[in-house]
């Protein structure tokens, strides 16, 4: 078991997630159950499997919530191109958090690599 507040990609996707909030205020009010709700809830679903990984027994238990980590992030980054797309997110916000999102799916998909090799 692990302490996921030491990670790296969870305490990168704790502050992406807490941007995201930020950002996500100002976004219209009719979307607060629609998209709002939607990337909020990605963004908790990457933290929360990170965590829930670190949980785990295993080095397979953890990758494996990892995995699913990172399928939120990827439904995450959809979401961020739907809302600058929508206007909602300016583009130099969008694209800062498109870059903090790239670096965390690529210390995912690292740490799934090093997981899996052993």
């Amino acid at each position: 078991m692990r302490n996921f507040k030491t990670l790296t990609v969870w305490q990168k996707s704790h502050t992406l997630t807490l941007l995201i909030y930020k950002v996500s205020k100002a976004f219209p009010k009719k979307e607060l159950y629609g998209l709002t709700s939607q990337i909020r809830r990605s963004a908790i679903s990457l933290l929360s499997n990170i965590s829930e990984g670190c949980g785990r027994l295993s080095d397979k238990e953890l990758s494996h919530y990892l995995v699913i980590a990172n399928g939120s992030a990827n439904e995450l980054e959809y979401q961020l191109l739907l809302a600058k797309d929508l206007e909602c997110i300016p583009f130099p916000i969008y694209e800062s958090i498109d870059n903090q999102l790239i670096v965390i799916k690529n210390i995912l998909n690292a740490f799934i690599r090093k997981l899996n090799s052993k």
